[in-house]
């Protein structure tokens, strides 16, 4: 078989680097940043097990499963965690990160997750930033879910590890990552003789044979359409504007939260409060004796198509996730989305007004 996608010349240095270059204006950073091959886990983890060693003392917030995660990764590389954990239907605060170095002043990394798109909320990582910063740990940030669906200003902020994925509010593919690392965040990789080496998982390979290299000669060959696609979304953004796309994505949630407040069945947004709620997907809480994987499994008999899934693991019962990221960010999707689960809900028998519902959302989108 032949298709054009078979026939591409191999993708050079000099265009890796340029688009490498054009993720770093989407992060606002000057410091540098490696396209890693893989899903966002691979940098995740990568950076994790690079920075962080027997000697470590980490605060892992955890605000949803991802944190979690961590929290594991630390803990496998020999580092001491210290947990802060709070409700999944809210945020973590500036205030209890500053609580928790005052107790435990030994701590010198932490690790934050921007927006837990599985459970719909985000947390305040410009003021949060201001604490670790004057605590002096490293801070790292996965901004996977909140890359182009809110600001992420890594330099401003003083991030030391941002990690993203285009996936979701950027709209392109899984197969390719991202992570910027700052001139400390290298030296604490240089220093920790448990970093990866020889490794798909290491950083310090990509620094000493692609950045160090001033980026002549890469050190594998790319994925290739995968690359193409991360320039293509990219572009995309650049054309249309990072503030444009961010609007949609803040606009898409609060048009959810309006439409289920206004149906009348009992169906709530699970963040609670609306400044701690992800513009990238908007999770809902069912009602009580609604199973929540029932109502998602009626709404999508109606129409497959729509961004719509329960809640994982615990969660299963009782959430539900409306994933209005990326192009399912628009009025038509977020509008169909409500109005599906809302007749939904009226298939099991409870008072609601789907009318309404869809009024609500075209207010709210203005």
């Amino acid at each position: 078989m032949t298709h054009p996608f078979l026939d591409l010349a191999p993708l050079s240095a000099e265009r890796f680097a340029a688009i490498e270059d054009r993720v770093a204006r989407l992060l606002a950073t000057e410091q540098d940043v490696v396209v890693m091959q893989g899903e966002a886990l691979l940098p995740l983890e990568g950076a994790i097990r690079a920075t962080a060693g027997p000697g470590t003392t980490a605060l892992n917030v955890i605000t949803g499963p991802y944190g979690q995660t961590f929290g594991d990764w630390l803990r496998d590389c020999g580092a001491r965690v210290i947990d802060l954990a709070v409700p999944f239907h809210t945020a973590v605060t500036a205030d209890q990160i500053r609580e928790t170095f005052a107790a435990h002043p030994e701590i010198d990394f932490v690790s934050l997750v921007h927006a837990e798109a599985a459970t719909g909320n985000t947390n305040p990582v410009a003021a949060i930033a201001d604490v670790v910063r004057d605590h002096g740990a490293l801070l790292y940030l996965d901004a996977v879910a909140s890359i182009a669906a809110e600001p992420v200003l890594t330099d401003a902020w003083g991030v030391d590890l941002c990690v993203i994925g285009a996936q979701k509010a950027m709209g392109g593919p899984a197969g390719v990552s991202a992570v910027s690392v700052s001139e400390r965040a290298w030296a604490r990789m240089a220093a920790n003789p448990s970093a990866p080496r020889r490794s798909y998982l290491s950083l310090l390979d990509w620094k000493e044979r692609w950045i160090d290299g001033g980026r002549k000669v890469l050190p594998h060959a790319p994925a290739q359409l995968e690359m193409l696609a991360l320039e293509a979304c990219v572009e995309r953004i650049e054309t249309v504007g990072l503030a444009a796309v961010m609007n949609r994505h803040t606009t898409a949630a609060r048009a959810v939260r309006a439409g289920v407040r206004a149906h009348g069945g009992g169906l709530q947004p699970f963040v609670r409060g609306a400044r701690n709620a992800a513009p990238v997907a908007t999770t809902l809480r069912t009602p009580a004796g609604v199973n929540a994987a029932e109502l998602v499994a009626s709404a999508l008999a109606r129409d497959p198509a729509l961004p719509l899934a329960a809640g994982g693991g615990a969660l299963a019962a009782e959430m539900i996730r409306v994933n209005h990221y990326g192009t399912d960010a628009n009025r038509d999707v977020v509008h169909a989305s409500v109005t599906a689960l809302v007749r939904a809900l009226a298939e099991g028998g409870a008072p609601v007004d789907p009318e309404a519902a869809g009024r609500a959302v075209d207010k709210a989108w203005g």
